[in-house]
């Protein structure tokens, strides 16, 4: 089996474990972080496509692991943080990583959040060391050690 292979299945079961773990954690906290955590992964490369915004803004609404949040919540919060990030980078992305670290002190639902940004990151097959790095920084900003997900 090889690596891409390992990953997937790797994703299938956190994504399983994940839709266990979030109908525990409906907060607008917690919704806060997952869409700053999805727009980060988006704009893993610097910039946002609309073809990624709208991928993303696609697996959100089928997503049933999100099924808990009311889609329309959740596309106003992505889109909030993609134009934040398409406007400014920078300032976006430090926006985005503060939203993720108010669930400092909440492990579970951090762990959650990361989760959600590698199965994002790992949707197309691909999980690039540019989103790497996003899960890093997240994982970082809610006081977890990268290396428990393995980036």
């Amino acid at each position: 089996m090889g690596f891409l292979d390992n990953l997937r299945n790797g994703l299938n079961n956190v994504s399983s474990q994940l839709s266990d773990q979030v109908s525990r954690f409906k907060s607008a906290d917690f919704a806060e972080a997952t869409m700053s955590m999805c727009a980060l992964i988006a704009a893993a490369d610097g910039n946002i496509s609309a073809d990624e915004r709208r991928k993303v803004a696609g697996f959100i609404a089928s997503n049933d692991t999100l099924k808990v949040f009311q889609p329309a919540d959740l596309k106003t919060r992505f889109d909030k943080y993609c134009d934040k990030l398409s406007q400014d980078y920078d300032f976006g992305r430090i926006e985005a990583i503060q939203a993720i670290g108010k669930l400092r002190g909440k492990p579970d639902q951090a762990r959650a959040v990361i989760q959600l940004g590698m199965i994002i990151g790992g949707a197309d097959g691909n999980f690039d060391e540019s989103e790497k790095v996003q899960v890093r920084d997240a994982a970082r900003a809610v006081s977890l050690d990268p290396a428990e997900f393995g980036v």
